[in-house]
């Protein structure tokens, strides 16, 4: 059974999604401000996060920036009642997998959870062969979801992740940022790309050895990325 924490501070949101999750199978935390969320999440271990935006005590950007600076890499649905598209691109640049907006059917939001936890527990349970994409010290195990440069693992978000394996799976082909939000985020924020460049710094940051950034990926001038 699934463990999906939902961070809300509104009782009657809280209580309808915690009802919903326990019917759809999954076994259903609630957290009532920022505080008691970063406090369960910790001593929880949950599955999936939900989480709102404008929460009492913390909100849920500085939650979502605080886990992934702690490398704790649990996906994360950000919440939020706001329709500017400047706030879920904040939210996915913090390091969320997915949003919804409220109001919102419970039947979207299961759907979501199903798509993200589908996404993010890729093993190979079956003892079949495993897919591994290799560039000089760098191997990423598709069916594991687990990178290595050299002997050194790597943690990486969940779109972190999809991202690097979007690009070494086309090493040399060129990327623009708009068919990036579309291969990995399915989605287009209408000449928004400021997520990708974000997301592709942090993997250098991550992937870097002996402080060269650029190893694993390339910058073109006036286009967008590549595998190198």
């Amino acid at each position: 059974m699934k463990k999906i924490l939902i961070v809300e501070d509104e009782p009657n949101i809280r209580e309808l999604v915690l009802y919903n999750l326990k019917t759809n199978g999954y076994e259903g935390i609630g957290a009532e401000d920022g505080i008691m969320g970063i406090t369960k999440v910790h001593l929880e271990k949950p599955d999936l996060i939900l989480l709102d935006i404008m929460l009492p005590e913390k909100n849920g950007y500085d939650i979502c920036r605080e886990l992934r600076e702690e490398g704790n890499n649990t996906p994360i649905i950000m919440i939020t009642a706001k329709t500017e598209e400047v706030d879920k691109v904040l939210g996915l640049e913090f390091g969320a997998d997915d949003y919804i907006s409220k109001p919102f059917g419970i039947r979207e939001l299961m759907a979501r959870i199903k798509a993200v936890l589908r996404r993010y527990n890729v093993t190979s349970a079956s003892g079949e062969e495993e897919t591994v994409i290799s560039v000089r010290d760098l191997n990423i195990n598709v069916e594991r979801h687990e990178v290595k440069v050299g002997q050194k693992e790597i943690d990486l978000t969940l779109k972190e992740f999809e991202l690097l394996k979007c690009l070494m799976e086309n090493r040399g082909h060129v990327f623009t940022r708009d068919q990036l939000l579309n291969s990995v985020w399915g989605i287009d924020y209408a000449g928004e790309t400021r997520t990708v460049d974000v997301h592709i710094r942090h993997l250098r940051q991550k992937l870097s050895s002996g402080g060269k950034e650029d190893e694993y990926i390339e910058t073109i001038r006036g286009k967008g990325y590549k595998a190198k």
